[in-house]
């Protein structure tokens, strides 16, 4: 058996991935690892709170490693951050690390490369899977998840704080991705098979955020945010 890491990011995705890897009798998961933003204490892109992250990890049992990354990352100091954390986890005799993506092959391209320097290989239990029907299996096997994040491009204020349904996926836009593979949406998975029990939550204020474009000929980048707040 092959001892693995899975690269937990609070969402739809890394659910059901690490739903199915579990299933999978070749791998021993004993550890999530998760970037955070060292800065606001809140996971990196999602934007959710690191006490709902560890809430997550104590439901499903399984271990929780922080991978801690500054305000604003250049790629040279996340690349060199990365590598140090992932040598880490070989020293540990990790042997393989999975992931939930499903059909971005420029990312799993990067991914394997970087894990590679290290010797450590990537396992992806939903790669070119339709995501029309992962994210009704999602919804048939019971997992509950909650749009966190949502690009202002797609969505108004009002689509972060939704949870997701068998009605709010068909009603998508018909350019974004069922599963919003590529960044349309973002999700925080509260309930669903993984979990002992359901993670409390509550609604808190919406924010819009802009980020600056890659280059002169690109708009810059506009996201909804939905912030949750764990119940003590």
């Amino acid at each position: 058996m092959n001892k693995i890491y899975f690269n937990w990011s609070t969402g739809k995705d890394s659910a059901l991935a690490l739903y199915e890897l579990l299933q999978d009798e070749s791998y021993v998961v004993d550890k999530l690892v998760t970037t955070v933003n060292s800065h606001f204490k809140r996971v990196s892109m999602h934007g959710l709170r690191v006490e709902l992250l560890q809430a997550q990890a104590d439901a499903i049992g399984i271990s929780l490693d922080f991978i801690e990354l500054p305000e604003s990352p250049n790629m040279e100091d996340y690349n060199t951050i990365m590598k140090t954390a992932v040598h880490q986890l070989k020293i540990a005799d990790y042997t393989h690390a999975a992931f939930g993506d499903i059909f971005l092959e420029d990312l799993k391209f990067y991914r394997e490369m970087q894990l590679l320097e290290v010797g450590i290989q990537g396992v992806f239990p939903l790669w070119k899977r339709n995501t029309k029907k992962l994210i009704t299996q999602f919804l048939e096997l019971g997992f509950k998840a909650i749009v966190v994040c949502a690009d202002a491009k797609y969505f108004s204020e009002d689509f972060v704080g939704t949870v997701l349904t068998e009605a709010v996926i068909n009603n998508l836009p018909a350019d974004v991705d069922p599963c919003g593979e590529n960044g349309e949406f973002h999700t925080f998975c509260f309930d669903g098979p993984l979990f002992k029990s359901p993670i409390p939550f509550q609604i808190g204020e919406k924010t819009y955020r802009e980020y600056p474009a890659p280059n002169k000929k690109s708009k810059p980048a506009g996201f909804w945010y939905c912030d949750l707040l764990g119940e003590n």
